[in-house]
């Protein structure tokens, strides 16, 4: 008997089936049908001058840090990409996704396993009938063994195209974990720089605290004020002195968070600083169309790929209710002596085929592909989530470039009035028309101001990079 008609038969069967996968098909969502992330203003804007322009419906060609146009932030953020353990940690992790895909795609192929083997055997007298009963014996035996499953309902196509999903998603965790060590790298190296700015401002103040007191010793001295004018700047002096401490604490963990993101220790020496002089504040600000975002935000991608597994394990669940064809052939050399194994009368073969078809399982397949139902619609519903989130997140992060251009304006403006003041009380002091409270209070509001400035003009930095993650910063577009 030849075996090779009836293998290409079951072959050609085999394939004809394989071209009919049962379940849904997976179709990538559309994005939300809007052209705007935030409400149309009702109001004239009087200050354009003042604002970022945002160039809608561009996407960033370079990645979204440089935009400040600062070696030293980029120095920070390649050393944070580098570095970073959680970010190491997620691409091991995809790399394990993908040999798993490949895993999975093994099965498509006939599983051919070598054999050999040696056993000892005796007949009993009911298996050889009227025969002479023979003395047990000892076999050897070598030879192969092939098994294929037929995929006619899909099941193993869905299967890959689960796992395939699967690491789509890992990889879009692995974007996300990108996005975010470089966001907190830009972040926690802005924080840095604007408590270090906010220190400085407090130091030149309380130096302008010691000058005051200073003059107003000497004017104690020669009897023209009060010994409650020296106390007073005596009172200004520690009282700004402990504006100081909570600004060295909140800066000594923000080195720490940056010393951590950059996959370090926080006393590492070689810690980078970083000024506010050093950034530039980028004039035009490239901005994707809502229809965009849901194609390059990694955690949308990522939703997405959750929901195109999900959608596969439905195809999965419903193969399951089919019957499974399994196919097995072996050949190989079988003989009583090693010598006579490899003789071609020792040489054996066998095909065999099952079919295994549910019949009974308490409702329990099919429950479980009414679950499989539920969970795509919970995730195409977690889709939907992640996609408004995004919407929201850049919503916010627009107004607050325009709140912070109004911000700073008021700061500066403020600050500018605070110094003027505080130069004519110091001359009136000088001449006797008003007294040390008066400088003293005018300080007072100088050093408001000043740091209020200082903080809003990190805040415009730390907006624009909000923006930018917000966006998904400038990596390439979804698929």
């Amino acid at each position: 008997m030849n075996p090779s008609p009836k293998l290409l038969t079951l072959a050609v069967i085999a394939t004809a089936l394989a071209a009919c996968t049962v379940g849904p098909n997976f179709q990538r969502p559309d994005p939300p049908k809007t052209d705007e992330y935030v409400a149309p203003k009702t109001t004239a804007d009087s200050n354009p001058a003042d604002r970022q322009e945002l160039l809608l419906g561009t996407s960033p060609t370079t990645q979204w840090w440089h935009f400040f146009q600062s070696d030293a932030l980029d120095n920070i953020v390649d050393r944070a990409l580098a570095n970073n353990r959680r970010l190491t940690a997620a691409q091991w992790t995809l790399e394990q996704q993908q040999e798993l895909v490949s895993a999975r795609a093994g099965r498509r192929w006939p599983q051919v396993d070598g054999t050999a083997g040696i056993g000892r055997q005796k007949y009993g007298a009911q298996f050889l009938g009227p025969l002479p009963k023979p003395p047990p014996f000892t076999y050897f035996s070598v030879g192969a063994t092939v098994s294929y499953s037929l995929d006619y309902t899909g099941k193993l196509t869905r299967s890959i195209e689960q796992q395939s999903a699967l690491a789509e998603y890992q990889q879009r965790q692995v974007e996300a974990a990108q996005l975010t060590v470089t966001g907190n790298a830009v972040n926690q190296a802005l924080e840095v720089a604007s408590l270090r700015a906010q220190i400085a401002t407090v130091e030149a103040l309380l130096d302008r605290d010691r000058e005051n007191l200073q003059l107003v010793q000497v004017a104690f001295d020669a009897g023209s004020v009060s010994r409650l004018d020296v106390v007073s700047a005596q009172s200004q002096l520690a009282s700004d002195t402990t504006a100081l401490s909570p600004l060295r604490q909140q800066l000594a963990q923000a080195r720490h968070a940056l010393a951590l993101n950059l996959g370090t220790v926080p006393s590492d020496p070689s810690l980078p600083e970083l000024d506010l002089t050093q950034l530039t504040l980028p004039a035009q600000l490239p901005v994707s169309l809502p229809s965009e975002l849901a194609r390059r935000r990694p955690d949308i991608l990522a939703a997405e790929a959750q929901l195109h597994a999900a959608t596969a394990a439905v195809g999965v669940a419903t193969a399951n209710l089919y019957p499974r064809i399994d196919l097995t052939g072996t050949i190989g050399q079988q003989s009583i002596t090693t010598d006579a194994l490899f003789d071609q009368e020792s040489s054996v073969w066998s095909i065999t085929s099952g079919l295994v078809a549910p019949l009974f399982d308490g409702g329990t397949l099919r429950a479980e592909k009414r679950a499989a139902v539920d969970v795509m619609r919970s995730t195409a519903a977690n889709y939907e989530q992640t996609v408004l989130e995004a919407f929201s997140q850049v919503a916010d992060s627009l107004e607050a470039l325009d709140n912070g251009a109004e911000q700073l304006r008021a700061q500066a403006s403020a600050e500018a009035t605070a110094r003027e003041t505080v130069t004519m009380t110091r001359q009136s002091y000088n001449e006797g028309n008003v007294g040390v409270l008066q400088v003293l209070d005018a300080e007072r509001r100088y050093q408001q101001a000043r740091l209020g400035y200082v903080r809003a003009q990190a805040q415009r930095y730390m907006d624009t990079a909000q923006l930018m993650l917000a966006l998904g910063g400038a990596g390439p577009a979804g698929p």
